[in-house]
């Protein structure tokens, strides 16, 4: 099984001089994140800055696993998915088995499971706000960003 790419090619002029985070979010129709990892038809890949985030890549995959819970032994459609989305940090998704989160940290990316349906838009707005508050230390390291003193993050947070 392999990708079909839909690839932007021109750089965004209205991009800020951020490193962008580059996230996948599983989908099957480009506006909600919907699906679960092995039968996820699409993924759509952002970049997302505090400020802007654009679509940069659809992944489309033709063969997708069923949600019954079994697994083709013959026929790996994980690893396909897993190297097409080489380079995201983050990945949202509504479930993933055991086996395909370990493949995905391998990959070095973060699988983020979310309870329900919720618009593309949605996650963008609240990776936004992360970014633009205190980031975990890996997406810092991803990002490029100074490690801060982990006490000096939760400062504000201390009543005396």
């Amino acid at each position: 099984m392999t990708a079909r790419r839909l690839r932007l090619i021109e750089p965004e002029t209205g991009m800020t001089n951020e490193k962008p985070l580059k996230i996948a979010i599983a989908t099957n129709d480009m506006e909600h994140l919907d699906a679960h990892f092995g039968s996820a038809r699409k993924f759509a890949i952002y970049e997302v800055t505090t400020r802007t985030a654009r679509v940069v890549e659809v992944l489309e995959f033709g063969d997708f696993t069923s949600q019954d819970g079994q697994h083709d032994t013959i026929d790996d459609r994980i690893t396909p998915k897993v190297e097409a989305l080489s380079g995201c940090a983050l990945l949202f998704v509504l479930a993933i088995g055991g086996p395909s989160a370990a493949k995905v940290v391998r990959a070095g990316i973060h699988p983020i499971k979310r309870k329900g349906p919720e618009p593309i838009s949605d996650v963008l707005a609240q990776t936004q706000n992360m970014l633009k508050g205190s980031p975990p230390p890996f997406l810092r390291k991803v990002l490029g960003r100074p490690q801060t003193d982990f006490a000096a993050d939760y400062a504000e947070d201390v009543i005396e």
